[in-house]
């Protein structure tokens, strides 16, 4: 096997796959998805073919043409690839798989109330999960288009990371292959087809639909926000991004054309487990980014910013996750200095830092994961998740823009993303292109230091946030009794709390909590939950 990632089956002697048209039956009693996928290839196959699975049972695949059956084996599990489903064609260009998914399907997650108010499951597939929805080249390498049928109960409404094209009557051919158990039909009543097209190339770790009783409310010419279809929920989040369009323009001027068509945020259950989710036409987000004061939209940009790096160009491997994560933040960072001023930037910039910090601290065992480039054979990537590529990668495209000027380091980024987008790329590609087009920058930049050497490089720049230092003096200050004055924290908005509550010991008195939240200009609901 020719592995093009250490985390992949994916064999580089193989045909790529080019488009799947998925038709999937969501059974959410059962929290199932029985399915057929139509793999067609870039070019045709002869000999052994490889893909990823975990938690799938394959039903058939068959010659989509002939209808023959081709006979398929399935690996046991591995702990962390999953299982490798291979089988051998003939000149085929095309075949068809039959398959359902297991309820422990790393990738799916099915809520009932009352972790929502109605039955809902939506898909996570960062970083290697999409093979626990549909068989597949599961690398970031590899870029595929798929279409998608969504058979789902009727009083639902489903959106995907894709082009939604209409909303219809299943009809009997949808989903001729699929294996549904006894007493299921796909056109039962009771049930409706969402059909979805993503004409652009992505990563499979892009793939993502949700499907819940769903409500939304327009924020832009581009943009409409969806939630359960609550009204306070949709309105909050409606005047929490309202200035969504701004940034877009913003990230137009500095990046180029915005080349996604939409830009749709989703605002997920409380159960979903990162801040944001940088699906391309349809961001996931978690609830807890409506702070009421519109600074949530600091992670929409940091989920904007994607759509330029890492959604367009994108990372070979997660090996190279910085390429992904450092010029995002650094992105990001450029949005929020444009929108919300240079002061809100620099605060964004003195929280990475200290991130950046207390990572390497807890890595200080196993160094290799504070390198940019890092070796991740034999290991899960979410099990070694850290600040590390975000904000040592940005610190490193500081230094660059340092050293060259911004106007200079500006027209870089521009070319840089004209000329690799829509593709998968390492950090040696990254690195030749960028001493191609800044003639002798390996000369003034150590470049080997920053993306293969370990910790934080000398050069690195601590940054100067006098609100960000401001707020960590008043936070250690408590330890003596002292709360902040009412006119020392004016104008502080939701993420300047979490800065200081963040600061605060961790381990306090109860009556030390209860001042906390008992101050007059404390600006949030009454606390009564528990501390844990």
């Amino acid at each position: 096997m020719a592995a093009v990632d250490p985390h992949s089956f994916t064999d580089s002697r193989q045909a790529r796959t080019r488009h799947v048209a998925l038709s999937l039956y969501l059974d959410l009693p059962s929290s199932t998805i029985h399915a057929s996928a139509l793999f067609s290839l870039q070019t045709p196959h002869s000999g052994p073919f490889y893909l990823d699975t975990r938690s799938l049972t394959i039903h058939s695949v068959i010659h989509p043409k002939t209808q023959t059956p081709i006979p398929f084996s399935l690996s046991d599990p591995d702990p962390i690839k999953g299982s490798l489903l291979s089988f051998t064609l003939s000149d085929h260009s095309s075949f068809l798989i039959s398959y359902s998914t297991s309820p422990s399907s790393s990738a799916l997650q099915w809520l009932l109330p009352p972790q929502s108010s109605h039955p809902f499951v939506y898909t996570q597939c960062q970083s290697i999960h999409a093979r626990s929805v549909f068989p597949c080249q599961d690398t970031a390498a590899l870029r595929i288009q798929y279409s998608a049928l969504l058979n789902v109960p009727s009083q639902l409404s489903a959106v995907m990371a894709a082009r939604h094209v209409e909303r219809r009557s299943p009809k009997h051919d949808d989903a001729v292959h699929v294996v549904l158990p006894d007493g299921e039909s796909w056109c039962a009543q009771g049930r409706i087809v969402e059909e979805f097209v993503m004409e652009q190339s992505v990563p499979p770790y892009l793939f993502a639909f949700a499907v819940g009783e769903l409500g939304n409310r327009e924020v832009g010419p581009r943009t409409r926000v969806y939630a359960e279809n609550a009204a306070a929920v949709l309105d909050s989040a409606a005047a929490e991004f309202a200035g969504t369009e701004d940034m877009i323009r913003e990230g137009e001027k500095l990046f180029g054309p915005y080349e996604w068509e939409r830009f749709d945020l989703l605002v997920l259950p409380p159960s979903f487990p990162y801040g944001g989710m940088e699906n391309p036409r349809m961001v996931f987000l978690t609830p807890t980014v409506i702070k009421g004061d519109a600074t949530g939209a600091q992670v929409v940009a940091h989920e904007l910013a994607h759509s330029w790096t890492g959604n367009l160009i994108t990372n070979k491997t997660n090996e190279h996750f910085w390429l992904n994560e450092g010029f995002t933040t650094y992105a990001e960072r450029r949005i929020v200095e444009a929108v919300q001023g240079e002061q809100r930037a620099a605060l964004n910039i003195g929280i990475g830092w200290r991130g950046l910090n207390e990572d390497v601290e807890r890595f200080k065992d196993n160094l290799e994961f504070t390198k940019l480039k890092n070796n991740q054979e034999g290991i899960d990537p979410d099990n070694v998740y850290s600040q590390v590529p975000y904000e040592k990668g940005f610190q490193f495209l500081w230094r660059i823009e340092r050293q060259v000027g911004r106007p200079a380091f500006d027209e870089f980024l521009k070319k840089y993303i004209d000329t690799f987008k829509f593709k998968s790329i390492d950090t040696e590609t990254f690195l030749d292109f960028l001493k191609a087009n800044i003639p002798g920058i390996e000369n003034q930049i150590d470049l080997l230091l920053w993306t293969e050497g370990t910790g934080i490089p000398p050069d690195a720049y601590e940054p100067e946030s006098t609100a960000y230092k401001t707020i960590v003096s008043l936070a250690n200050e408590f330890t003596n009794g002292r709360m902040p004055r009412e006119d020392e924290v004016a104008g502080w908005q939701g993420q300047e709390w979490e800065l200081y509550l963040d600061n605060l010991p961790k381990s306090i008195e109860a009556s030390q909590v209860n001042t906390v939240f008992s101050v007059s200009y404390w600006p949030f609901p009454p606390f009564s939950g528990n501390f844990i």
